[in-house]
């Protein structure tokens, strides 16, 4: 029983290694969170496929930093993943 035990989590943490954070969030749900370099402004936010894929812009100055949330809403509410992206001064 404990070789399986084993065997089982040597298999997951070896199917995890090679998952990037975007992946996990992607695929099994959870949170990420992304902040931007100073002075830029979030336009757009995408996933291609597994990527994802974001558009700023430089901040005005009569401009202020500002929280985005990017959900995923899944028809049975399972596997559902938060992007956060933080914009700063």
């Amino acid at each position: 029983m404990k070789k399986i035990i084993l065997i089982i989590a040597c298999i997951s943490t070896l199917l995890m290694t090679g998952c990037t954070e975007q992946n996990l969030t992607r695929s099994f749900g959870g949170n990420m969170t992304i902040n931007l370099e100073p002075n830029e402004k979030l336009e757009e936010i995408t996933w291609k496929e597994d990527e994802l894929w974001y558009l700023t812009r430089p901040m005005r100055d009569d401009e202020e930093p500002e929280t985005h949330s990017f959900k995923e809403s899944s028809n049975f509410g399972i596997f559902e993943g938060t992007v956060t992206i933080a914009e700063t001064r």
